[in-house]
């Protein structure tokens, strides 16, 4: 992660940035660090500084950490000219090659698919699809699909994108996000078959698994009719809880198969047919179109806010809803009338960590909204009710 190490300083002067690329806007303190506004061109992100055995430690802000990394380093470095400090380490000339580079044609992020995507083509999504043998194999055997795979292990990512340039394979799609929540940004009855092959069973934490029964309402809803979702499994106990879903899902025709061969199988599928381990294939099955979901709501906030009852009146423990929370976690003061709230919000399966600015009683969203889902827009709510 790029940073840099400077002397104890002051705070920057903002005025000093008529020469720079960077633009720093405030800083933003709390107890126990700061966080700097920085602007380069239209990209807003906010740097992080913590005291590190007497000295200064200026890192980028996970939360609003964006690409290319190149403008992060800019900022670091240009914080460095500015505080006039001794620079003591910087890792912000050589460090840090993206081993996926941010504009690979075939990997997108959620924003991609909140508010570009469009095709269209049948869609066919596998949900964390490992070495990416199964997933190759759709997208070739299905050319006139757009084959979509979801995996959270970045080392899978790199050898699919690396196999499908090598391959010149034009209709995959890969992203890295939750499963669970990924079916909300497809449209409805667009899916022909939705793959869950050998999912982590998650025995110890059953509420991490993927299957549920949200998250089969929300496969049969995007799926077409005579669409299908389909899980393989080698667990006892996964399989088990996964064919006991079914039971609420009884209006849908469903399968249950065991040691079925596939036309591709992965090396681990195979070393388990060699062992002799059972498998399990569960299929259900889409009778019926849905209608669009369509969200109401939006991210503004009202005119004045009242600063002072915000200060004395915000919870800083977790407020925990159905499907929801919302955890106004710090405070950061700018200056008497204004300050800047961190706080994660959203559905428990992929909380987002957001800032609200708040200066001179108007409130927005740092770094823009959140994405538009049902539980964000149910946190927004409720964060209205504490901040007005």
């Amino acid at each position: 992660m790029p940073h840099i190490l400077l002397e104890p300083h002051n705070d920057i002067n903002l005025d000093e940035n008529n020469s720079l690329k960077s633009r720093f806007n405030f800083v933003a303190k709390s107890q126990y660090d700061q966080k700097i506004s920085v602007n380069i061109g239209e990209k807003e992100f906010l740097l992080t500084k913590v005291d590190k055995k007497g000295n200064h430690l200026i890192k980028l802000d996970n939360p609003t950490r964006l690409t290319p990394v190149s403008l992060m380093k800019t900022a670091l470095n240009d914080y460095a000219a500015v505080s006039k400090a001794k620079l003591l380490f910087s890792n912000t000339d050589s460090m840090y090659k993206n081993k996926i580079p941010p504009q690979e044609k075939y990997l997108k992020n959620i924003d991609y698919f909140v508010n570009e995507f469009k095709t269209d083509k049948e869609i066919y999504v596998e949900v964390g699809f490992g070495s990416g043998t199964h997933l190759i194999h759709q997208a070739k055997t299905n050319p006139d699909k757009i084959v979509i795979g979801l995996e959270i292990h970045t080392p899978s990512i790199e050898q699919v994108l690396k196999q499908t340039l090598l391959q010149n394979i034009e209709n995959i799609l890969v992203i890295n996000y939750d499963a669970r929540l990924f079916l909300e940004f497809l449209r409805s009855n667009s899916v022909g078959k939705i793959f869950v092959h050998f999912p982590v069973p998650w025995d110890k934490k059953p509420h991490r698994r993927v299957m549920s029964n949200q998250f089969i309402e929300e496969s049969l809803r995007v799926l077409k009719i005579d669409g299908t979702l389909e899980l393989r499994t080698d667990s006892p106990k996964y399989f088990e809880y996964s064919s006991g879903l079914l039971d609420n899902f009884k209006e849908y025709p469903h399968e249950i198969k065991t040691n079925e061969d596939l036309d591709v199988v992965s090396k681990y599928e195979a070393r388990w047919k060699r062992q002799e381990k059972t498998i399990w294939d569960v299929t259900i099955t889409s009778t019926q179109n849905s209608p669009e979901v369509v969200l109401e709501g939006n991210f503004d906030f009202p005119g004045k806010l009242d600063i002072q009852k915000i200060k004395n009146d915000l919870p800083l423990k977790a407020v925990i809803k159905e499907d929801y929370l919302v955890h106004f976690e710090t405070i950061y003061t700018i200056d008497e009338n204004s300050f800047l709230i961190k706080l994660t919000l959203g559905s428990f399966n992929k909380p987002v960590t957001k800032y609200i600015l708040i200066n001179n009683g108007t409130a927005r969203y740092f770094q823009g909204h959140p994405i538009k889902t049902r539980s964000n827009l149910d946190s927004h709510k409720l964060i209205l009710e504490y901040l007005t």
